[in-house]
C-alpha cells in the first residue's frame, strides 16, 4: 500500500475511534432515556452533538451539548427512586468523545496534567469554572434523581454542567430538584423522563482573553410520567402526567415558575433560542400515546 494511502487510512481509523457514541442520531441504547425513543425537537444547530453518556460499561443518559459554548443544551435521562442522597468524592469528568484522540468512549477523570488540543477545544475543563468566581457547576441531570451509586457518579461530567449563579444553585434550583424527586417517587408509579436545558443569550465567560462557556440565562426542566398513582391528592393530581418549571439565572429575579409542559414550550418560543416547532416529549407526554416498553 502507498505510503499516502497508509496515512489517509490510519487518519480514518483515528477519525472512527473518536467519534464514539458522539452521533448526529443515537443508538437504541441510548435513545432508551427519551420518551418514545425521541429526543427534543426544535434544538437542531451545526454545533451541537448528542452524547450518550457512558459510565462503568454503561450508558446512563443523553446530553445534546454545543461545542462551540462549551455547555450542554439539555440532559435528558430517566427518574429513580431515592432518597436523594448525594454522590461524595467521585472526581469530575470530561468526555473523550470530544477529544483529539480517544480508545474509550467512556467519561474518564481528569488527568493531572492534559494536552490542550486533547479536551479543550470541544468542550469546558475544569479550569474554566475555577475562573468563574461568579459562577457554580449546575449538573442538569442531578445525581438527587439517580438511585445507583454508578449512575449518581455517572452525573459529574462537564458535559453534564452549566454555570449557575450561587444564589441560583444552591437556593432555588436544588429545592426544586428536591421537590420534583419526591412528587415522582410518591406519585409515579412507571418510568418517568425528564429533560433538563437551559437557554443562552450570547452571554460568555472568559479565560486568557477567550471566550470559553456560554452563562445561561434561562433554566428549565420538564418530566413526564404517564403511569401515575390516579388517587394523587388535588394539589398535586394536575401535574400529571406530565409537568414543567423555568426560572432566570440572575441573583434576584430567580423565582422558578411551574407550567405545563405546553405553557413552558410556547415561553421558551419566544426567547427565539428554539424553533417554532420545538416540542420536549412526543405527544407533550399524552396519555393516549402510551410509551413503548423495552
Amino acid at each position: 500500500m502507498a505510503a499516502w494511502a497508509q496515512t489517509a487510512f490510519l487518519l480514518f481509523s483515528i477519525m472512527l475511534a473518536v467519534i464514539g457514541k458522539v452521533e448526529k442520531e443515537l443508538s437504541p441504547e441510548c435513545k432508551e432515556f427519551l420518551y418514545m425513543g425521541t429526543p427534543p425537537r426544535g434544538l437542531e444547530h451545526h454545533s451541537v452533538q448528542f452524547i450518550c453518556q457512558y459510565y462503568n460499561k454503561k450508558p446512563r443518559y443523553v446530553t445534546l451539548y454545543n461545542t462551540v459554548d462549551h455547555i450542554p443544551i439539555y440532559s435528558a435521562y430517566i427518574f429513580k427512586r431515592s432518597e436523594g442522597e448525594k454522590c461524595m468524592d467521585v472526581p469530575w469528568m470530561y468526555e473523550p468523545q470530544l477529544s483529539t484522540s480517544s480508545e474509550t468512549d467512556e467519561m474518564q477523570p481528569f488527568p493531572r496534567s492534559y494536552v490542550h488540543m486533547n479536551f479543550e477545544d470541544a468542550q469546558a475543563v475544569l479550569d474554566d469554572y475555577t475562573n468563574a468566581i461568579h459562577y457554580e457547576r449546575g449538573t442538569l441531570n442531578p445525581d438527587e434523581h439517580q438511585n445507583e451509586p454508578d449512575d449518581k457518579a455517572a452525573t459529574y461530567t462537564l458535559t453534564n454542567v452549566v454555570p449557575v449563579l450561587p444564589e441560583v444553585n444552591d437556593l432555588i434550583w436544588d429545592k426544586q430538584e428536591h421537590m420534583i424527586r419526591k412528587r415522582l417517587n410518591n406519585y409515579c408509579r412507571g418510568r418517568a423522563h425528564i429533560v433538563t436545558g437551559v437557554t443562552t443569550s450570547g452571554k460568555m465567560i472568559r479565560r486568557e482573553n477567550m471566550n470559553r462557556i456560554a452563562v445561561p440565562t434561562y433554566l428549565w426542566s420538564a418530566y413526564c410520567c404517564v403511569d401515575y398513582d390516579h388517587n394523587t391528592p388535588f394539589n398535586d393530581r394536575y401535574k400529571f402526567p406530565s409537568f414543567a418549571y423555568y426560572g432566570l439565572n440572575d441573583d434576584e429575579n430567580n423565582d422558578m415558575v411551574e407550567v405545563s409542559v405546553q405553557k413552558l414550550e410556547e415561553f421558551l418560543k419566544k426567547t427565539e433560542f428554539v424553533s417554532q416547532n420545538f416540542q420536549i416529549f412526543v405527544g407533550d407526554c399524552s396519555i393516549q400515546a402510551p410509551e413503548k416498553t423495552a
